[in-house]
């Protein structure tokens, strides 16, 4: 059985030119062509007229041959920033430190097998981040697929979103009726406190139903108790989402009331676009692109200085096998982790930034795919395993999400294991990973041991930022730095901002700062925290306060004691 944690690196081809922009159709592929109209147009607070257009006066900040926008990471959002400044005319160059592009949204390949690390959906209500994809990747290229998946909990499978018949038969009448007279319960008497995930989670779907179907995921998850962790993170994940909601949702959907994009929420979607050979391929373009328009991406180069003098980031230094290079820029953006991105400036950091970067915590994440005959899978994308008897938390079928990703007559599944890099499971040989990957996936009865015929282990440090108790004041430290002494350092993407950002999020908080460096002032910080991403919208937000936030709105967040 095979392992290794790095994928082999992409090949790309220079002097690429770039598509134009997409119609219509091409965004819609198979829906009906209208469709394009009803997503939502624009996030309100970040493209509100007042913050788009410059300060009289405003200088567009000088870029040239040897003082270019430095990106660093070849991500999402690191290279949505370089193609939109290579075709600005910006010179540009992308330092990423893996032989792999796409960050967390790379495609992962072993032995002629692909593997996504997470699954990615491409669906979103941002019209450009929809457009840019479509203009990076040709229709033929992407595929429409049923979004599908279920619970494993108890020995049954319950279908998610829920549907109704099938939680009755499998909880039950008598517990079922328990469930719901324990969600009415919660609109009488809700959590005390709301602050928490548990507190958020229980007041949208009552206390048995949280201990049925959430409590053991998310601990899996974060590898803490639910009543430890901020309401954030559920506030991001299931906003707009209730019991009422998700039995109505398919009751809707059946009667041939489907909700739109623009009202849908992103949890109940029922069809998404993919890649057909996984996200990793539209990274792959689009740096091919950037190099086509004459911007460079440098492989397994790592950031190791950024340079500030009198006020701005004036050079980042950079390594590549041991072979440093100063290189002067105009501006940073970074979509390095923000505790990273603290620790290189050169001079340092004060010791309260430095503290409140090393305060700042992420979960890590690995997956151990297993290879199957194709009778063995299951239609489902993912199956969320509730079952407090495994450690695994989430199971993918890679030949669900595209025929693309499997060879014929087999299919590829992935046990996901949600970590700390250097626990028992993170330090584990790729060997025995596979030994207890195939170990749990009988024991859940999905597949015999005798059926997995190869294994492969990919990890996946700083997966997901962590929202503790303490991470709204850390990172309003470090931005607060940034922002005064070196305001051309551009902090983007879920890493770069500490922010649990989706992959569409990441890529128009690139967009918009391009847009800044021209001469825009958007406040990046807004992006992800807006309503009609949601079920819900309300009409009442401003635009003047300070977003300090690092998720979408959450309930009410009083800083936790101790």
């Amino acid at each position: 059985m095979g392992g290794g944690d790095v994928a082999s690196p992409p090949t790309r081809r220079t002097g690429v030119q770039p598509r134009t922009s997409p119609s219509s159709s091409r965004i819609a592929l198979d829906r009906p062509r209208n469709q394009k109209k009803r997503i939502v147009q624009r996030m309100a607070t970040p493209l509100d007229p007042e913050n788009t257009a410059a300060a009289d006066g405003a200088a567009v900040p000088h870029t040239s041959a040897d003082r270019p926008v430095v990106v660093i990471g070849g991500g999402p959002a690191g290279l949505t920033a370089a193609y939109r400044l290579a075709q600005a005319g910006d010179p540009v160059v992308v330092v990423e430190q893996d032989r792999v592009l796409g960050g967390i949204s790379r495609t992962v390949e072993r032995d002629g097998w692909r593997f996504d690390i997470g699954g990615h959906r491409f669906f979103t209500k941002v019209v450009p981040v929809e457009e840019f994809w479509h203009e990076i990747l040709p229709p033929e290229d992407f595929l429409l697929r049923p979004r599908m998946s279920r619970i494993f909990y108890g020995g049954k499978y319950y279908d998610y979103p829920i549907k109704l018949g099938n939680a009755l038969s499998n909880l039950g009448v008598v517990e079922a009726v328990r469930c719901g007279l324990s969600f009415l319960w919660v609109r009488v008497r809700p959590p005390k406190d709301l602050s928490t995930l548990e507190g958020y989670i229980v007041s949208n779907y009552g206390w048995r139903l949280y201990r049925h179907f959430f409590k053991t995921y998310n601990e899996k998850v974060w590898g803490v108790s639910a009543s430890e962790l901020s309401a954030d993170w559920g506030a991001q994940r299931i906003k707009g989402m209730s019991l009422w909601n998700a039995v109505w949702e398919p009751i809707r959907s059946s009667f041939g009331r489907r909700r739109d994009r623009r009202s849908q929420v992103t949890s109940l979607i029922e069809e998404f676009q993919y890649p057909k050979y996984g996200p990793g391929m539209m990274w792959e373009r689009c740096a091919e692109l950037v190099e086509g328009l004459g911007g460079q991406v440098r492989m397994e180069t790592s950031a190791t200085r950024v340079h500030v003098e009198d006020g701005r980031a004036v050079a980042v230094t950079t390594d590549h096998g041991g072979t440093t290079e100063r290189v002067g820029c105009s501006h940073v953006i970074s979509s390095m982790p923000f505790t990273a991105l603290a620790r290189v400036v050169d001079p340092p950091v004060p010791a309260e930034v430095l503290a409140a970067a090393d305060d700042l915590h992420y979960r890590d994440f690995l997956t151990v795919a297993l290879v199957v005959p194709e009778d063995r899978g299951f239609p489902d994308n993912w199956i969320y395993i509730h079952a407090p008897d495994v450690e695994v938390g989430r199971i993918q079928n890679f030949g669900s999400w595209s025929p693309f990703l499997v060879k014929d007559g087999r299919t590829c599944l992935g046990m996901e294991y949600f970590v700390f890099e250097g626990d028992e499971l993170w330090t584990m040989s790729d060997e025995d990973l596979v030994a207890l990957g195939t170990k749990e996936l009988a024991h859940i009865g999905l597949v015999d041991p005798s059926d997995v015929e190869a294994g492969y282990v990919v990890r996946m440090p700083k997966a997901y930022p962590v929202y503790d108790d303490s991470y709204r004041d850390n990172v309003e430290v470090i931005r607060g730095w940034f922002e005064e002494h070196a305001p051309n350092v551009h902090p983007v993407g879920r890493n770069g901002m500490h922010k649990y950002n989706n992959q569409d999020h990441s890529m128009y908080t690139a967009m918009l700062t391009v847009e800044n460096i021209h001469g825009a002032h958007h406040d990046i910080w807004s992006v992800n925290v807006e309503e009609e991403y949601h079920e819900t919208a309300d009409s009442g937000s401003g635009t003047g306060a300070r977003s300090t936030g690092t998720g979408r709105d959450a309930p009410t967040l009083p800083r936790r004691a101790g």
